[in-house]
């Protein structure tokens, strides 16, 4: 295997000598196809359980880096099929997209990943930008860019770290258009939620709106700005801390229950059913671990606002009462 595309994959690679690879793969189709594969094992590797011990992790990282190493390519490939089947993960991508990569720009093959609930995940884009995927999250993104741009579509959460460089990077929602050079910022972009948010740490961020002649907001760092019923309001962040489902934390600030509940329908994938909805109207700030689920979540913020709770398992409901 390339030394430096070992590196790359096990975060050993100087950020200095990054570039320096992504030139490599440009101009390399066979190193092109590895990195795209690599990419794809890596995306399905961090969906597997993801333990907050440091040492439990690497020894899964240790045996996952491993496999690449010791069992040839096309066995690896059927192995990495029992991973996709635990991890409940979609990756499409097919034999014929692998073949056009060795053209420029003609039928660049495109793959989505989706994040089942429960689950996070990360994946570095050929160009070097790093996109992390909160549950219940779906990236669709081209096997390597073309020339004219950089352009990814996302439906759900993402937070992007995007390599700088002179083609603009576009990331498409249903209903808007965030066009960037270089940057770190977070969307919020369900489509069973109630609204679109973007919150921009580093850089510079111009949304276009797709509709109503195509309105356009400019954000400055350490701004956000949620779409709602066709309106965009810019404002300061108000809580830093809710980027910290990256590592698997959920982050509320002095937000109602009944809101918090539901983005929790969101990220685990049931239905909550709030027979009294009054009751969640008060205010919580409280911060949850993934990894808990929503049962454990829901019986924290019962000890804060008491009600009952009834589980239907066959339809995947959940009931809060009085």
């Amino acid at each position: 295997m390339d030394k430096q595309l070992s590196q790359y994959f096990s975060g050993n690679l100087p950020r200095v000598e990054e570039l320096e690879l992504f030139q490599r793969i440009e101009n390399d189709s066979r190193l092109r196809a590895d990195f795209v594969q690599l990419q794809n094992l890596s995306a399905v590797s961090s969906l597997l359980p993801l333990p907050e011990d440091s040492e439990v992790g690497q020894e899964s990282y240790d045996v996952f880096m491993r496999g690449i190493k010791q069992k040839a390519r096309r066995k690896l490939c059927i192995n990495t099929l029992k991973y996709v089947a635990v991890a409940l993960v979609l990756i499409i991508s097919t034999v014929l997209g692998t073949l056009f990569l060795q053209e420029r720009d003609a039928n660049l093959e495109t793959n989505s990943l989706y994040v089942p609930a429960g689950q996070r995940a990360q994946i570095t884009l050929q160009d070097g930008t790093r996109v992390w995927l909160n549950a219940q999250s779906t990236l669709t993104y081209p096997s390597r860019f073309s020339r004219n741009g950089r352009s990814v579509e996302i439906v759900g959460e993402a937070f992007f770290d995007v390599a700088k460089g002179q083609k603009p990077f576009v990331v498409s929602t249903p209903e808007l258009e965030l066009q960037v050079l270089g940057t770190r910022f977070n969307v919020y972009a369900y489509p069973d939620g109630e609204y679109v948010q973007t919150d921009l740490i580093e850089g510079s961020l111009r949304i276009v709106e797709k509709r109503n002649n195509g309105r356009v907001a400019l954000l400055n760092p350490n701004e956000q700005m949620v779409y709602r019923n066709h309106t965009m309001e810019i404002s300061p962040i108000l809580n830093p801390d809710r980027m910290l489902w990256k590592k698997g934390v959920y982050s509320f600030h002095n937000e109602r229950l009944i809101d918090i509940i539901e983005k929790l329908q969101l990220y685990y994938d049931v239905k909550i059913v709030v027979e009294d909805p009054d009751i969640f109207n008060v205010r919580y700030t409280g911060k949850f671990r993934q990894r808990d689920g929503i049962h454990e979540i829901l019986r924290i913020i019962q000890k804060i606002q008491p009600f009952k709770i009834e589980v239907d398992t066959d339809n995947n409901i959940i009931t809060l009462t009085k």
